[in-house]
Formats: structure tokens, sequence, C-alpha cells
């Protein structure tokens, strides 16, 4: 199994593109900019208690 190339992102896009309408695709990219930052804020504030955890054991 190769990696996906050019071609199969650019099917990938037409097909959320048509799925969702352009007026739909800058909300969606919205929530996941939003997401990924959460995510990383709450990975960010995780990692001094991990290292607190390990230095206790």
């Amino acid at each position: 199994m190769s990696s996906i190339g050019v071609t199969e992102i650019l099917i990938i896009l037409a097909v959320v593109l048509l799925l969702f309408g352009g007026k739909k695709i800058p909300e969606l990219m919205k929530g996941l900019g939003s997401g990924i930052k959460e995510f990383k804020n709450a990975a960010k504030d995780e990692q001094p208690a991990v290292k607190k955890e390990e230095e206790t054991k």
C-alpha cells in the first residue's frame, strides 16, 4: 500500500466540496482548527503532570 498522492488528495477535496458545498467548508475548517487548538492546549497542560507523576515513582 503506497502513500496518498496529489491525485488522491484532489479527488478527496472534490468529493468534500460536492458533499458540503462551498459555504459550509469554512465553518468545518474553523471547527477543525479550534478542535486541534484545544487538543494541543490539553496536551501541553498534561505534560507537567505526567513528569511530576514519573518523578514520584
